[in-house]
């Protein structure tokens, strides 16, 4: 099984600029833990905002959700894997990174995201007996 078979294609961004409050206003409508943080340029990478960089932020360095902007305090550059790399490969690379998700690119552009949760449920659906 490959990457793009189970990759979530619609994938929720966020502009560089936007402020803290305006990710979690996303997040929250969106119904998601992490967004990606769009490029600002072609030469620049994608980057990944998350509930942790966000508590970190506000918790840890008193920082102002409306003055924060996202460019600064997400994780860049975001691993990424390609569309066609086989699932278990994907798998392999989140566990000894200790990461939860990856970006997954076709050329140089976006293509999907891929969480453990995707790699868990693909499995337990193959795994499932027919009745």
């Amino acid at each position: 099984m490959l990457v793009k078979d189970i990759m979530v294609r619609d994938v929720a961004t966020i502009p560089a600029l936007a402020t803290i409050r305006e990710a979690m206003q996303a997040m929250r409508q969106r119904g998601v833990k992490s967004l990606v943080v769009q490029r600002r340029d072609a030469h620049d990478a994608y980057g990944i905002i998350t509930y942790t960089n966000i508590l970190k932020t506000i918790v840890a360095e008193d920082g102002d959700i409306d003055l924060i902007n996202v460019y600064d305090i997400c994780a860049k550059p975001a691993v990424t894997i390609s569309a066609e790399l086989d699932v278990k490969h994907a798998a392999r690379l989140m566990v000894n990174m200790r990461l939860r998700r990856l970006l997954v690119t076709s050329g140089n552009d976006l293509a999907g995201i891929i969480t453990m949760n995707d790699i868990v449920g693909s499995i337990l659906q193959m795994a499932e007996p027919e009745a």
